[in-house]
Formats: C-alpha cells, sequence, structure tokens
C-alpha cells in the first residue's frame, strides 16, 4: 500500500518523510509505514485543533483593546502574536491567510507602542531595531525547517539534525545557520562529516553540497 501524504503536510509528517529512503538516517526508519504516517498526520491535525482557540482568543483580545490600554499589556498580547506566527509557520494546510491576519493584528498595536514612545528618541530606534529583528526572524520561519526546530515540541531530535540539515535544501540550511550558535555549527559539521564517511558510496550529492554549505558558515564565525 502506497502512503497518502498530505499536500500540506505538519512538521510531524515533514519529519517523517524526511527520512524516507534517506541512508543519512538509520535504515529501520527509511520505510514509513501507512500507519506511521496516520499517526503522524494525527499529530499535526492536534497541533492545528490546539492552535485555533489560541488564536481566536488573541484575535479577540486585539479587537478589544482599549485606547488607553497600558503598556504591559499591550508588550505581552505583542510577544504572544509573535510567537503566534512563529508556529503557524509550521503548522500543516495551507496558513497564508492566518500569518497574515496575524501581520494585520501586530500593525496596531506596534502602532500604539510608538505612540507611547513618540517622546522618546532612544525609545523610538529601539523599536525600529527591534520591529526590523521582527521582520527578519518571521522571514527565517517561512522556512518551515526553522520553525519545526523552534517548536518546544519539535520531532526533530537533537541526534537528528545533522542529518536533516544533510537532507535539507540549500534555503533551509541559510536559515537554519542564522539562528545556530557557533558551537552548534561545529558540532553539526563534525557529525555531518562522519555522517557522509558512513554512508559512502551511498551518500547523496545534495548531502556533500549542504556540508560544505554548513562549514562555510562556520568559516565564516571563525
Amino acid at each position: 500500500m502506497g502512503l497518502r501524504c498530505s499536500e500540506f503536510p505538519g512538521r510531524y509528517e515533514r519529519h517523517l518523510l524526511r527520512k524516507r529512503n534517506n541512508p543519512l538516517f538509520p535504515e529501520a526508519e527509511r520505510t514509513p509505514t501507512p500507519e506511521q504516517l496516520e499517526s503522524a498526520q494525527k499529530l499535526d491535525h492536534e497541533e492545528i485543533v490546539a492552535f485555533i482557540p489560541r488564536f481566536r482568543e488573541l484575535v479577540l483580545r486585539a479587537a478589544t483593546l482599549q485606547a488607553n490600554e497600558g503598556s504591559e499589556v499591550i508588550l505581552a498580547l505583542k510577544q504572544e502574536l509573535d510567537r503566534c506566527y512563529e508556529e503557524c509557520c509550521g503548522l500543516a494546510d495551507e496558513q497564508q491567510e492566518t500569518k497574515q491576519a496575524i501581520r494585520r493584528l501586530l500593525a496596531p498595536i506596534m502602532a500604539a507602542v510608538r505612540k507611547g514612545a513618540q517622546d522618546d528618541p532612544l525609545a523610538l530606534a529601539e523599536l525600529e531595531q527591534e520591529e526590523a529583528a521582527r521582520s527578519a526572524h518571521f522571514a527565517l520561519c517561512e522556512q518551515q525547517l526553522v520553525a519545526d526546530l523552534l517548536s518546544p515540541d519539535s520531532p526533530i531530535q537533537p541526534a537528528e539534525l545533522a542529518a536533516t540539515l544533510l537532507s535539507a535544501s540549500a534555503e533551509e540550511v541559510a536559515a537554519v545557520v542564522e539562528i545556530l550558535a557557533r558551537d552548534q555549527l561545529t558540532e553539526l559539521c563534525r557529525q555531518g562529516s562522519q555522517l557522509l564517511a558512513d554512508c559512502g558510496a551511498a551518500t547523496p550529492h545534495t548531502a556533500t553540497e549542504r556540508l560544505q554549505q554548513l562549514t562555510a558558515a562556520l568559516q565564516r564565525l571563525l
């Protein structure tokens, strides 16, 4: 029986399929069964089911903000919307409308924050830096591998990260590198070299390219 994969898989299904016929992962994990796929799809569906009421609650809170709302309330809501966007990027199904909705909710909140800091040049400058950092972070999260790795419930185990990166696209690796510390990158390069040595002739050509990409990123940090 063939696998009935989703058109827009979530993080659990993505990771299961990442291992399929992939010599970088243990042989026992390279042939996912229909039952394993169904289990992964169920977990992805449960994530969406849990996300929807939390997102609706944030929408309601944003819609009922008072004109004189305290800064603590506004900043707390902003932080929750930021986390919501990050989570949304890793969910199954097409989430573009939800992400656009979060951006629309953030716009008046940021306007309110700027209004509160309008008489403080230093605070305004810090807000500009924060908004630039948010924009850059959101762009990174558009690479689903980044969103998956940032999730507290990521299905990607630490021991699988090297194989995962060597199986990823160049764009995904470039994004993930941005969230890694130098010591993490050093260890991933070491593990990646060992993986390719273990695979020998079975090493995918793209895996060699990804290791070169990781090594070049590490060199830039040294």
